[in-house]
């Protein structure tokens, strides 16, 4: 029986760096405790390329040869984007006291009783060391532009799962040859899986994915250890082997360290495995990664609604994040300063307004039209309105004195009945103040200054 803990995306960088440092270290504090005889990294280590004076660098060295020290590592090469090729070369230089062996291309490595590493010459071995007490199978991030320009770019996608699923398969030779040993076998990748589960419970079900469960399971690896999505997530098969030996295999999913974005569903960890010649089994050790909240508006931030998820989800220490969605004109209705000091308990306050923009439409030809009462039927055929209100209301405002208006708004009763009189009318014919404003909730017709979303 075979111990190891399996960490993935650790993320480190200047923006991430206290919440990585403090998961992964407490990570490591509790492998050690736990006495596992190996630890795998599998991919994203570094969230983008850094110096290597950086504080992510020293802060990270420091935790790896922490692992070094008490039991052999294994570190996997990740999305480029995250770990540019040759990042992780320096970790072989650390010095601990057991070897940090750097996967950075496709090849079977033994462990020997030793605790010493040995890699196969070609990608797989031919014929099995002596001396291993588990076999693992290393399958680096996949160069999709070398896959690209080799076949094309439009069968570029269908070409790597291919090409993977063959590689895959190809690896069931040497796993079997050692579990037919009593060897555990470990495979260790970082890709994605078709149909698994973003970090945001986004279902990844594109054509462009590295890998499907069945390849995964086809390479005959009892433990296959993955990173690149942030959730952890594992399936498992059972079945019987050629020789009629009961088999158990399982894939997972660590996801990462922390919780580096808001929205994140699950909890953070690394898993530890169990790995004998006959069984598997994991569990996942959480870290404590930050909590997030997420509140949100579908209009105007409601304060009282605030107030009453902040009592109940106690933000004290929590990062929250407050997302609305306002029409242009009413932007400025907004109390930022007092959503922050609801917040004020938070470790982060974090406000996201979207802004509706207002699309007005011309009407063509209303400019030269001499009525008022034309303007406005031009008007309301291009919004499709109903004019016939406004119409009221401009008989009513040439025809009866604001007092009157007044009494029949105040009594609830109709302004006025009567037609607009044939002739034409000018604004100069309607007796007002300076400045006139409707009570949009009787007088608007449908469709009157509402913000028209944009598709």
């Amino acid at each position: 029986m075979i111990r190891i803990a399996q960490y993935s995306d650790l993320h480190y960088s200047a923006k991430n760096l206290v919440e990585a440092d403090r998961c992964f270290s407490y990570a490591v504090d509790r492998a050690i405790a736990l006495k596992v005889d190996v630890a795998v990294v599998a991919g994203d280590s570094t969230d983008h390329a850094l110096d290597l004076h950086a504080p992510a660098v020293e802060r990270l060295g420091r935790n790896i040869r922490r692992l070094a020290d008490h039991c052999p590592v294994l570190m996997l090469q990740g999305t480029f984007s995250h770990e540019p090729p040759g990042t992780l070369a320096m970790f072989r230089l650390l010095g601990g006291r057991y070897q940090v062996h750097v996967a950075d291309r496709i090849a079977q490595v033994g462990l020997t009783t030793e605790g010493r590493w040995v890699s196969s010459e070609e990608w797989r071995f031919t014929a099995l060391p002596v001396g291993l007490q588990a076999l693992f199978s290393c399958v680096p991030t996949v160069n999709k532009a070398v896959v690209a320009a080799a076949v094309g770019a439009s069968a570029a996608a269908d070409a790597v799962a291919e090409h993977m699923a063959v590689l895959l398969r190809g690896f069931a030779v040497s796993n079997h040859a050692a579990r037919m040993c009593g060897l555990p076998t470990i495979a260790v990748s970082h890709g994605t899986v078709f149909g698994c589960l973003s970090e945001h419970g986004v279902p990844m079900a594109g054509f462009d994915h590295e890998f499907t469960t069945g390849a995964l399971f086809a390479a005959q690896a009892q433990a296959f250890m993955l990173g690149h999505i942030h959730r952890h997530q594992a399936w498992e098969c059972r079945g019987t082997s050629l020789e009629g030996r009961a088999s158990h295999q399982c894939i997972a999913y660590a996801g990462s360290i922390g919780r580096f974005h808001y929205g994140e569903e699950g909890d953070k960890g690394f898993l530890l495995w169990e790995i004998g010649a006959g069984d598997v089994r994991f569990t996942l050790e959480p870290t404590p990664a930050r909590r997030t909240l997420d509140v949100v508006f579908d209009g105007k931030p409601d304060l009282a609604v605030l107030r009453e998820a902040v009592e109940r989800a106690d933000i004290a220490g929590a990062f929250v994040r407050v997302r609305w969605t306002v029409a242009d004109e009413d932007r400025h209705e907004v109390d930022r300063a007092a959503i922050q000091m609801v917040l004020k308990g938070a470790a982060e306050a974090k406000l996201e307004g979207r802004i509706v923009p207002v699309v007005r439409t011309r009407a063509a030809g209303i400019s030269q039209l001499a009525s008022l009462a034309d303007k406005v039927r031009a008007w309301a055929q291009t919004l499709e309105a109903k004019p016939q209100p406004l119409l009221d209301c401009l008989q009513a405002l040439a025809s009866q004195t604001p007092e009157m208006i007044a009494e029949c708004t105040l009594c609830g009763t109709a302004a006025v009945t009567a037609e607009i009189a044939p002739g034409p009318l000018s604004v100069g014919d309607v007796e007002r103040e300076p400045e006139l404003s409707f009570d949009s909730s009787n007088l608007r017709p449908p469709g009157l200054g509402r913000p028209i979303k944009l598709p």
